[in-house]
Formats: structure tokens, C-alpha cells, sequence
């Protein structure tokens, strides 16, 4: 034999086998769990910090981000349609063939075999046995055939269910349709134009306009799932295609403007329902189409759906006071800027760029010390960048409200310098009428080295007495305003680098809780003549304010870690939000669904439709009358069956 005629009819033998689809749909199923359990087209930022790096790379290189459009598996997919196509190929002649025939070849010998049979001797008259037997299996739903035997007798061959084989075919048909189906939206074509170089992922950040051809996908893009994103009054034509570490633009056959967008919420704050009044512009149109669509609403055109996925903001318009935290200026500058936008700040080579990235109108948060409070919403925050002219940027949210924490309220800003890493805050207290304005007065005195004799002078006054010894006076208050002036440069810490550096020892821990004390102390003074500044009224002893000071020489600390001289107070802001769609062409969806209805329908077929046979076997001569069943499955219907069949041919044939 033809060795290559060997290895061919030997691979398509493996080819069409149960063993290999059964294979094949293992894998697959280990595949979609993945795919069901690992979140699919994520950022890679989100896998990196998930997995770290190692695994990360592991996984992108199996393709484990999009599980379902990745290359093995739609190649598992394709050998698994041409599987169970050679395996219908070859079956089904063979299953029309046992659906057709009766059986009537069968033996004598044979029958008596069988483990269910029976044999009858009838007294009656043979015609009338014969007649009376094709009558009891027509009133039993069978359909039989006669066939003469060389030595006069007669077999009468029946069957009943044989549909039943049509399952078989039916369940295989709907894998062949469903997994058509599913090729068919696994983007295949930009599969093939990828591996021949045709078309490209685009990884970095441009503007639509200038996303070169390779990386744009035609409206003839027969299966896509894309996003955009629509500000309110905006009008697009394109939708990006997430792939891998990337994106493709997807260009559309007609445009779609959003009219208005609309979200009611929760008395938390949560979201309750959002829609979208969405315009079709398309040239083969005479007029715009208009539509409003909901979660789980879509509207569908020219074969694309169109759903309402999402929201984000479409560009707030912000204003901010800008506080420089390092100079004793107690006056903010005003900052304008909007979502998506730039600004900037200082000029020179300190100039910083100021990236405005987010904003959240509602923020709900479980502030309780436990955790096991109802969370609520602690109003807006920002999230924005700044950048150095050397490109560094550090990622800082702020919060535009003071937030309760353990009873006291603060204003938190947040700073990191990685995506990786959690937010660090700046508690910032609030003062009595919840403003930021009582701990800049106080961050201004504590930085103005001028103020530092007169803190001093206060403080010597009420400890020494104002007829105290002159020259004790004298060094006490040099002594607080070096104090004074190491604690401006860096807050605790460099205070703790002055003691290490000049303190024995044995004698920081004492030297340590006595400069604490005097801070304290001068922090109260500084405080307070922060709010006479402002023609404020002052504090007074007691333990809120003992906890104020505390918080604020705390936060005056922080300071030194926040990364940035400037911190941006969020004061007003103007509230525009976008509506974010999910567009997909899915053609292989209909497949999918003919698919599912014949797989219940050969579902059904093989689950609820039992085939039989029955042959009665009559010998004339002998006066006697053999009968013998048969069944694809032997279970308890079967033999009660049987038991009631042979009963009642007994009583026929007798």
C-alpha cells in the first residue's frame, strides 16, 4: 500500500475520531474556564500588577488576556468543525442506512438468542394470527415489513423510534453551526492580515486622525467588539478595538452623536439607571434616527449593536486654589482647567505640567473605623498628573470635601508615584468651619522665620514669667526659635535627624519628648496667630484643640513626603459626563443560536426517543410463533415493556 495514502487515510481516521474531538473539547473547555475566570482585555498595567512580571509575560505569550481570540483557539475551533464534519461524513450514510432498514434479514437462529424472546404456539387459524399480530403493531405505532423465508414461514420485521438516530446527526450538525458560529466572530481576518504583515496593533497615544492605515480596521470588517466614548453634543464615526498591550480603530458606516445623557442614583449615591439619546447620521438616510437606549437596551443598525456599557466624565470644567506649601504666602493661586485637559504651573525649568485625568462626582466609601458601617458618599474628588520637564509624573487624587475619619474631619489628598503602588494621603484638618483655611494660616507661620522671636517671646512670657531672669529668658528663646526653624525644613523627621545627629544615645528618647512639647506649644502660638491674622477668633485649651495641633504638625510633616510644593484645592467645578458604548458586529451570533436550537432538538431525540425493535418469526407448518425484542437502551421501561407486549402477543397468538 501507497505509504502516503497510508499516512492520510491514518491522519483523517484520527481526524474524525471521538477520541481526538473529545480531546479538542477538553482543552477547549479548560480554555473557557480560564477565559471565564480570568478577566479578559484588561490594560496590561492591571495583569502586571496582578501577576507581577514574571507570570505576566508567561500568560500574554499564551494569549491567556483574550482567551477567545487568540490563535490556538481558534485554530482548536477550525480542527474541531473540519472533526466533527468528517465525522458526519462518515456517519451519517451509515445512521440513514440503520434508519431505513428493518432488520428483516434476521435468523431464526438469531432470535432465539436474543434475551428477550418468546415463543407462541397459536391454535387459531394461521391468516388470522397473521392478521391479528400486523394489527397489534400498527395499534402499537410500529411499522413493519414482511419477508418470505425459503421454507414457507414469514418474518414480520418492526421498528418503532428509529428518529431517535437523528439525535445523533442533529447534536453533531449543532456543534459543526455553533463553532462556525464562533470562528466566525474570532476575528479571523485581522488574524490573517496580522501574520502577513498587512495590518498592526497601534501601542502609543494618538489622535484619530493620525492612526496610521495599518492599525485601522474597514467598515467590511465582517465581527468586532469595540468601545466609545461620547461626550455630550460629540459625534464619532470610529470605535476602538482593544487588543493585547494595544488598540485598532474600527471605522463605522455611519456616525453617532449623543443628544443627552441622563443617570439617576441611589440616595447613597450609587448609580440606579442611566440612558443615552443617541442620533444615526448615515447618507443613506433622509433623516437622523433617534434613540434611546439603556443597559440591556441596545439599538441595532446595519447588523451593529449598539449598547449603553458605561459612564465616565466628558470633560468637567475644574477651578482650583493652588497653595504653595513651602513659603509663608498665605494667599492661593487661582488654576482653571477641564477633564482630559492640561494646564501648568510655575515657569522655567520648575515648571510642572498639571494632567487633568479623572473626575468622580460621587465617591461611596465605608468610612467607619470597623468597616462594618453603611458606606456613604463623601462627595467629588480629581485625579490628575504632574509632570516635571524631565517627564516624571507623579499621580495624586484629591478630594473636594473634608471627610470625616475617628470623629474629626480632614482633607485628604492622596499621592503615588506608579500605577503600582497604593495612594499615600495628606490628612489635612479641617478647621471649626470645615475650611482648609485655619492649617494654611497655620503651615504659613510655622514656615515664616520672622514669626519665630515673637512665638518664642509668647511662649517664654507664660512658662518664665515676664519678670523672669532676662538672660534664661534670652536663651529659652533661642533655643525654640532653632527648634522653629530645624522643624520648617522637614517637620519630625528632620528634628529626629538633629537629635540622632547631636544627642547622645542614652538621652534622645528624653531630649526627643521635650522638643515634641515645645512644638506643641509653639504650634498652639503659630495657630493662633494664624487666625488673628485672618481676624479669626483663637483658640482655647482644651483636648479638641490639643488634637487639631497634633493633626496639623502631623500633616505640616507630610508635607515633605507629598512629592510637590503645590496642593490643589478643588473649588468649583462645572459637570459634564460622557456616555460609554459597546459596539459590537457579531454575525456569527444567528449561527450560534441556529446551532443551539438543533442541539436541543437532538438533544431531546436522543434523550426521550427510544428506539425498538420486534420480530415475530411465523412458522406455518409448526403452528408456532416466535417473537423477539430489541432496544438501543435495556433500562426498566424496556423490560416493563417487553413483560407487557409479550403478554398481550400471548393472548393474541394463542
Amino acid at each position: 500500500m501507497n505509504p502516503k495514502l497510508s499516512f492520510t487515510k491514518n491522519f483523517l481516521d484520527l481526524l474524525s475520531s471521538m477520541r481526538f474531538a473529545v480531546s479538542l473539547l477538553s482543552v477547549l473547555g479548560v480554555a473557557s474556564v480560564i477565559g471565564t475566570v480570568l478577566k479578559q482585555n484588561e490594560p496590561y498595567e492591571n495583569y502586571i500588577v496582578k501577576f507581577g512580571q514574571f507570570w505576566f509575560a508567561l500568560f500574554e505569550h499564551l494569549g491567556l488576556y483574550d482567551v477567545y481570540h487568540s490563535v490556538w483557539f481558534l485554530v482548536i475551533l477550525l480542527f474541531l468543525v473540519v472533526s466533527t464534519s468528517l465525522c458526519i461524513y462518515r456517519n451519517t450514510p451509515l445512521m440513514l442506512k440503520e434508519w431505513r432498514t428493518f432488520k428483516e434479514h434476521a435468523t431464526e437462529k438469531s432470535l432465539r438468542a436474543f434475551s428477550h424472546q418468546a415463543t407462541f404456539k397459536p391454535a387459531a387459524d394461521y391468516a388470522v394470527v397473521k392478521q391479528n399480530l400486523l394489527q397489534f403493531l400498527d395499534a402499537k405505532g410500529f411499522k413493519y415489513k414482511i419477508r418470505a423465508q425459503e421454507d414457507g414461514s414469514e418474518l414480520i420485521a418492526a421498528k418503532a423510534g428509529t428518529h431517535q438516530r437523528w439525535g445523533y446527526i442533529f447534536t453533531h450538525v449543532a456543534m459543526v453551526v455553533i463553532l462556525f458560529g464562533g470562528l466566525l466572530d474570532g476575528n479571523l481576518p485581522f488574524k490573517v492580515q496580522e501574520m502577513l504583515g498587512y495590518k498592526r496593533i497601534e501601542t502609543t497615544d494618538l489622535p484619530v486622525s493620525k492612526v496610521p492605515a495599518e492599525s485601522r480596521m474597514s467598515v467590511s470588517n465582517p465581527s468586532f467588539r469595540g468601545n466609545m466614548t461620547l461626550a455630550e453634543g460629540a459625534t464619532h464615526n470610529v470605535a476602538f478595538l482593544r487588543v493585547r498591550d494595544g488598540y485598532l480603530v474600527q471605522e463605522l458606516p455611519f456616525a453617532i452623536g449623543l443628544k443627552d445623557f441622563r443617570i439617576e442614583h441611589y440616595a447613597t449615591g450609587q448609580p440606579k439607571s442611566f440612558e443615552s439619546d443617541l442620533v444615526i447620521f448615515d447618507p443613506a438616510l433622509k433623516e437622523p434616527i433617534t434613540k434611546t437606549i439603556s443597559v440591556n437596551h441596545p439599538l441595532t443598525y446595519k447588523g451593529i449593536a449598539i449598547y449603553q456599557s458605561d459612564f465616565q466624565d466628558g470633560g468637567t470644567g475644574l477651578k482650583f486654589n493652588v497653595w504653595n506649601l513651602f513659603t509663608p504666602n498665605n494667599q492661593p493661586q487661582a488654576l482653571a482647567g477641564n477633564i482630559f485637559g492640561e494646564g501648568a504651573l510655575d515657569e522655567g525649568d520648575a515648571q510642572l505640567r498639571v494632567e487633568y485625568n479623572d473626575f468622580r462626582k460621587f465617591n461611596i466609601i465605608n468610612m467607619s473605623p470597623d468597616g462594618k458601617g453603611k458606606p456613604h458618599n463623601v462627595g467629588p474628588n480629581v485625579t490628575y498628573k504632574l509632570r516635571d520637564s524631565r517627564g516624571q509624573a507623579t499621580e495624586y487624587v484629591t478630594y473636594m470635601q473634608p471627610l470625616q475619619i475617628d470623629g474629626q474631619f480632614y482633607f485628604l489628598s492622596g499621592m503615588r508615584e506608579t500605577v503600582q503602588e497604593d495612594f499615600r494621603y495628606l490628612r489635612i484638618p479641617a478647621d471649626d468651619n470645615l475650611s482648609i483655611d485655619g492649617f494654611m494660616g497655620f503651615r504659613a507661620m510655622m514656615l515664616d522665620a520672622s514669626k519665630y522671636p515673637e512665638i518664642a517671646k509668647r511662649i517664654a512670657e507664660k512658662s518664665l514669667g515676664v519678670r523672669g531672669d532676662p538672660q534664661m529668658k534670652k536663651q529659652f528663646e533661642l533655643s525654640l526659635v532653632r527648634l522653629l526653624t530645624v522643624f520648617a525644613k522637614g517637620g519630625y523627621s528632620e528634628v529626629a535627624k538633629v537629635i540622632e545627629k547631636n544627642v547622645p544615645e542614652k538621652e534622645r528618647e528624653a531630649s526627643a519628648t521635650t522638643y515634641i512639647k515645645m512644638v506643641n506649644v509653639a504650634a498652639y502660638e503659630a495657630y493662633n496667630m494664624g487666625l488673628a491674622l485672618n481676624k479669626k477668633p483663637l483658640l482655647k485649651n482644651s483636648p479638641e484643640t490639643e488634637r487639631l495641633l497634633r493633626d496639623s504638625l502631623n500633616a505640616f510633616s507630610d508635607m515633605f513626603f507629598y512629592g510637590t510644593p503645590y496642593y490643589l484645592q478643588l473649588n468649583q467645578f462645572e459637570h459634564k459626563e460622557a456616555s460609554g458604548l459597546q459596539l459590537t458586529k457579531s454575525p456569527g451570533q444567528k449561527w450560534v443560536y441556529l446551532g443551539s436550537v438543533i442541539l436541543v432538538l437532538g438533544i431531546f431525540a436522543m434523550m426521550y426517543i427510544r428506539e425498538r425493535r420486534i420480530w415475530l418469526y411465523l412458522k406455518p407448518d409448526a403452528k408456532e410463533v416466535h417473537f423477539a425484542m430489541a432496544s438501543n437502551r435495556k433500562n426498566l421501561d424496556f423490560e416493563q415493556e417487553f413483560n407487557l407486549y409479550r403478554e398481550q402477543l400471548a393472548g393474541i397468538a394463542s
